[in-house]
């Protein structure tokens, strides 16, 4: 079966199939670092970190490029607010943003291209845009003008004017169309600014991913992901730059993940619901914010909540039970992704719960096989984890782990299970029952087997 992607730009699902046979490029845009990345920032990570995962398994090549913006107006309001150097300020965060990333299971991408490294770049495709007459200069800046073109608005599949209506657009007076978008723009003598033709400046936001693309990934490439809040104004304008500089299609399946929402509500600082991640680290171990993250379709609003949370914890306790019964097992190596439900899945545009779906299947028939049957079902239940981005601990580590600081140590469970053991051989059943209440009372369950009592915290 061929992967079939959803494309933003046909409105319909694709047979995926990239512009060279063997090799395929794709970009997602990354995060301005002047701040925390918030948990909505995290969506698009772990969707394409799934997308990525699976093209690997296909292809010899996969380039997978996400950028850093490290110039911008939040990246400077925030350096003067706390009177850091702004190479201070996103050196910081864009260490914070790998660490929680990679807090989630993303793999890191192939190429991490910073905007600030890439001005030439920038400059040289304002100049083809100029002398193609897309456009212009004005008061300073250097804007693109949009009715140059005559298809503007296709991605997002509306008109110029209905594009604009409540659009985040900034009017001004030097501009000939309210749509026309800044391509660089002066800077004061304080802020961070380059020489240009146009004078010392710096680019706008929409030029920078257009630059790194084309000096990273060429003219076309195959994929290019964010968030739908992007599709207007930013990948619209992307189009627009690239195409009318370079010609060609400059990308050939877009791809946009879903709002997310927390507790039914749009995320925002003015409700006092704003979640970062870092902040839920605190509080939950990443996989279980993965998998909360992957239990709907990427193209489906994703409503974010303590009860989520709960959900996605236990269905992972689950799976590492699974796997602790199996522990001993050694996993069979000749498994056929292509045969599996869980890849299958994957193929039909990312359906992830589906592919969890086939997890649960898989764990019911774990519990439930053959010796022989074992190896085999192990494998294909890591199998589906790897491409998940899932079930990569120990399941005993999983199990006895993820303790806040208040929670009873594993030292003073694992001598109650002693005293237990003792209870039962001295016939003392009511100090063992007893003991497995208090256990229980402190968030731990017992489990005894063949080889003992095992235990994991509830």
């Amino acid at each position: 079966m061929s992967i079939v992607l959803y494309n933003t730009l046909s409105a319909r699902k694709e047979v995926f199939e990239p512009l060279q046979p063997d090799r395929v490029t794709m970009y997602v845009c990354g995060p301005t670092v002047y701040n925390l990345a918030h948990i909505g920032n995290a969506r698009p990570v772990v969707v394409f970190d799934v997308l990525f995962r699976l093209l690997q398994t296909r292809y010899r090549e996969v380039i997978y490029a996400r950028n850093i913006t490290d110039v911008d107006d939040k990246i400077i309001a925030a350096a003067r607010d706390s009177g850091r150097g702004i190479e201070d300020v996103t050196a910081e965060f864009t260490d914070k943003y790998r660490e929680d990333m990679a807090a989630l299971n993303a793999l890191p991408p192939t190429l991490e291209p910073h905007a600030t490294h890439h001005i030439d770049g920038m400059i040289a495709l304002t100049e083809t845009l100029l002398a193609k007459g897309h456009a212009y200069v004005s008061e300073g800046h250097v804007l693109f003008a949009v009715e140059s073109m005559p298809d503007y608005g296709r991605l997002s599949g509306r008109s110029l004017d209905d594009m604009l209506a409540g659009a985040r657009v900034e009017v001004a007076d030097y501009k000939r169309h309210p749509g026309d978008f800044v391509l660089w723009k002066p800077a004061s003598a304080e802020d961070p600014g380059w020489d240009s033709p146009w004078g010392r400046g710096r680019p706008g936001w929409h030029l920078e991913c257009s630059a790194m693309i084309r000096a990273h990934l060429g003219e076309t490439i195959d994929i290019h992901g964010g968030g739908r809040d992007l599709i207007f104004p930013h990948h619209e304008n992307e189009i627009a730059q690239s195409r009318c500089a370079h010609g060609g299609d400059y990308v050939r399946y877009w791809m946009h993940n879903a709002y997310l929402d927390i507790d039914g509500e749009k995320m925002s600082k003015s409700l006092g619901n704003f979640r970062t991640v870092r902040e839920l680290l605190a509080h939950y171990r990443g996989e279980v914010l993965r998998f909360a993250l992957l239990s709907a379709h990427y193209r489906s609003p994703l409503n974010f909540s303590t009860d989520l949370l709960a959900q996605a914890e236990a269905n992972l306790d689950s799976f590492y039970t699974a796997l602790r019964g199996v522990q001993d097992v050694s996993e069979s190596d000749d498994i056929d992704l292509s045969a599996e439900g869980f890849y299958g899945a994957l193929e039909d545009d990312l359906n992830t719960p589906l592919a969890i779906a086939e997890l649960h299947a898989l764990a019911k028939q774990l519990h439930k096989a053959a010796d022989a049957d074992k190896p085999r079902l192990k494998a294909r239940l890591l199998a589906a984890g790897r491409l998940l981005g899932i079930l990569q601990q120990a399941p005993e580590a999983w199990l006895q782990g993820g303790a806040a600081a208040d929670d009873i140590a594993p030292e003073a469970i694992e001598a109650l299970i002693a005293e237990r053991q003792a209870a039962k051989q001295d016939k003392d059943y009511a100090r063992a029952d007893a003991i497995r209440q208090q256990l229980l009372d402190a968030g731990v369950e017992l489990e005894d087997g063949r080889e003992g009592t095992l235990w994991r915290r509830a």
